[in-house]
């Protein structure tokens, strides 16, 4: 009897199991565009940041301004996403180091030391975060609603099929464009860059998302990388 249950269990234990992707609402992402399960899109766009304290109060009001123009323009909804990640400055400080080491005059050799052990009090007593901010802009797509002869044609000419799918695609892709357009003209006339990201960048993004604990910190090589004003 114990030998039917291990067999048991180990039938049981070979089942698969199902994959991670299966209950994501992600069917597919490429051309720089991620594909719904319901058939719309969604494109992503990452913004720089701007700090609002040390703006004069006139800058602050022109900018709460046309953030309420940019709002109140949209004809679609939008989602704005904030992610924090580590900063990882392991690599700034060692270059630091060699830059201290070959230090001819002692008084900056002295200032990159203080510099440094600075750096690294900072980091052992606080956690020095990477703000990124995106936009989400989607576009809903209605399902293509195909007759039963339709469909026999399709059966037969399974290519004419794909290259239909491909046009609306297309077409549907078109119409994100001009969304993208907007959101990045109107971000961009309040002083803030903006880039759409490709598909190799929306993949790493989306693996992030659900990974955060898994996600590779920031690694910082230069003080440029390092905005603390964020």
């Amino acid at each position: 009897m114990a030998k039917n249950e291990m067999q048991s269990g180990s039938l049981s234990g070979n089942k698969p199991t199902a994959s991670t992707q299966a209950y994501l609402d992600i069917s597919e992402i490429k051309e720089g565009t991620i594909i719904m399960r319901d058939g719309s899109l969604r494109a992503v766009v990452v913004v720089s940041s701007t700090n609002f304290s040390l703006k004069s109060i006139d800058e602050q009001n022109a900018i709460i301004a046309s953030y309420q123009n940019f709002l109140n323009a949209l004809e679609f909804p939008i989602q704005i996403l904030m992610q924090s990640r580590k900063l990882e400055i392991n690599t700034y400080l060692d270059r630091l180091h060699g830059i201290m080491q070959q230090q001819t005059n002692e008084l900056l050799r002295m200032q990159t030391q203080e510099y440094i052990e600075y750096v690294g009090k900072l980091i052992e007593f606080a956690s020095i975060m990477n703000k990124t901010f995106y936009i989400i802009i989607p576009l809903g797509t209605a399902a293509v609603k195909t007759g039963f002869l339709q469909q026999i044609s399709n059966l037969l000419n399974p290519v004419r099929e794909i290259s239909v799918k491909s046009r609306e695609f297309e077409k549907a892709r078109e119409e994100l464009q001009k969304r993208i357009s907007q959101v990045t003209n109107t971000l961009g006339s309040m002083g803030l860059k903006t880039i759409a990201l490709n598909t190799e960048e929306l993949i790493e993004l989306v693996y992030n998302s659900y990974n955060m604990d898994s996600a590779a910190p920031i690694k910082i090589k230069s003080v440029e990388e390092l905005d603390i004003n964020k």
